[in-house]
């Protein structure tokens, strides 16, 4: 800076194999991150490579002195530092001199200009205690002063050295969630039966994004994921470490401020990926032909999010999975549908359709299992154009809403404790139930809209809406979209949807 005066700072910077190793600075500057510094020097060393003299490490330079050399070489050495070295050179003197000492028990002498055996783990410098001590600091402060942005930027410096394949990335993260695991507020919380904050969950989330990340890395050894499960398990079995779902009690928030809700709920059944392009581009000649990264990303997205999966039991996790889910679909709302990726679709609709205990859109699922509607709805509109018969059977299998449904008691029911357990596991605790009733009703309305002018399909979508879905206000909105629709100002009234809407306000005054 202009204001501040020139300063003079002495940088020692270690390569091995084109990494940084180590560096020391006079500066005295303190930080996850190199000084600017070091910075500049590397910056100088990259730019000006004949500016920088190359040396042969000093053992084979003093290999190649006589005696005589020799001598001079420790003597000038000695003058120059003597006040730094020369009670060092004298102890170390005295050693050599002894024939029983350690030192003389060693053959050969240690190197540091040398560099590590080719075999030798080699990595990028890392200031360990410094990486400890600012995440401590961060946590400390409980998510003010921005400690939080802070800790989402050393997140972020996570996922940007899994990008680069640097080792790091896992053994910063390592550094991070024992600081997390350290947390003091972690015991009082499970003291007093309370839960965190909404924002500190969501970081705990991103550390374990993060994992997910590292343990599925395929370029990893099995060695080191095997150490990775081992310290995971250790971290798992602390009394302190939160639960994934959560303290179960003290949970119930208000779910219209946590939920997304309506068509627009992602815009700010994300807006910095409204930007992007996305591009078809080739993958290597081992996949089939035609394929390219973007439609293997699309059918991965699509077989995720098609799964069968038992709703967690908190209320944190079961927002989350509404929340990522919404999240996933917005991303995939921004690809535009090219024939390849219409087969894509088509496929996995027909698997899901067809699929045994892994589909959540096969015949037979778990009463508990996630409902299908938002995914449904967007595979519905994304295939209505292409395929009306397949989307209108993926939208009418996924009406299900098999947890609000009475299912026939098991066992010998003349034994009044049978019913008592039947009774007391009928219902289970879902916390977003309204806001999965919502996106029910979403999705019969998108049919119901799709359906107009064609009676069979308006027949065969009133028989699901009053097959599966259990809310009179829900019903009684659904009565309404029909009339609306049936009576747009463009065309003639549809006397079928009339008559849907009919029934359904019969059904609901019933």
């Amino acid at each position: 800076m202009q204001s501040e005066p020139e300063t003079v700072c002495n940088v020692a910077i270690s390569f091995d194999r084109c990494k940084i190793t180590s560096v020391t600075c006079s500066c005295g500057n303190k930080d996850i991150f190199y000084c600017a510094h070091v910075v500049a020097l590397s910056l100088y060393r990259i730019r000006k490579p004949d500016q920088v003299k190359l040396h042969l490490p000093i053992s084979e330079t003093l290999f190649q002195m006589n005696r005589d050399q020799l001598q001079k070489f420790v003597q000038y050495l000695i003058t120059v530092h003597h006040t730094e070295v020369l009670p060092t050179a004298q102890k170390l003197a005295d050693e050599i001199l002894s024939q029983n000492s350690e030192i003389n028990q060693v053959h050969g002498a240690p190197d540091p200009t040398a560099g590590a055996s080719i075999d030798d783990e080699n990595c990028w410098h890392l200031d360990e205690e410094q990486v400890q001590e600012q995440v401590k600091i961060f946590l400390s402060q409980g998510g003010y002063h921005g400690s939080g942005k802070q800790l989402n930027l050393l997140f972020s410096k996570v996922r940007e050295m899994l990008k680069m394949r640097d080792s790091n990335g896992a053994r910063m993260l390592t550094l991070i969630t024992e600081q997390f695991m350290a947390d003091p507020r972690l015991a009082i919380w499970r003291q007093q039966g309370t839960t965190m904050t909404d924002k500190y969950r969501q970081l705990w989330d991103e550390l374990g994004a993060l994992w997910m990340c590292i343990v599925l890395n395929p370029h990893c050894k099995l060695e080191q994921k095997a150490s990775w499960l081992k310290q995971l398990k250790k971290w798992n079995s602390v009394d302190v470490c939160p639960w994934e779902d959560g303290n179960h009690g003290n949970e119930l928030s208000n779910l219209t401020n946590a939920l997304p809700q309506g068509a627009n709920a992602n815009q700010e059944n994300m807006g910095l990926f409204k930007s992007l392009e996305y591009q078809h581009l080739p993958a290597h000649k081992f996949f089939e032909e035609g394929e390219s990264y973007l439609t293997m990303a699309v059918e991965v997205a699509l077989i995720g999010l098609g799964q069968q999966r038992i709703m967690p039991d908190g209320l944190y996790t079961q927002e989350k999975v509404c929340r990522n889910e919404e999240q996933l679909i917005s991303k995939l709302q921004d690809i535009e549908l090219d024939d390849t990726l219409v087969k894509i679709f088509r496929k996995q609709a027909v698997f899901l359709l067809e699929g045994g205990p892994y589909s959540g859109l096969g015949e037979v699922i778990h009463r508990e299992s996630v409902p299908m509607h938002t995914f449904a709805k967007y595979l519905f509109t994304s295939l209505l154009p292409h395929d009306a018969e397949l989307a209108y059977k993926t939208a009418l299998r996924a009406m299900r809403l098999l947890v609000l449904e009475s299912t026939a008691p098991s066992g010998d029911m003349s034994r009044p404790h049978h019913i008592a357990s039947v009774v007391t596991n009928r219902y289970p605790r879902w916390f977003t139930l309204s806001h999965i009733e919502s996106q029910q009703c979403e999705l019969a309305s998108t049919m119901l809209t799709a359906a107009k002018g064609d009676v069979r399909r308006l027949e065969t979508v009133l028989e699901s809406i009053q097959k599966n879905i259990h809310s009179s206000s829900h019903i009684f909105k659904l009565a309404q979209d029909a009339f609306k629709i049936a009576t747009l100002m463009d065309s003639l009234p549809d006397i079928t949807l009339l008559k849907v809407s009919l029934e359904l306000g019969l059904q609901v005054c019933l």
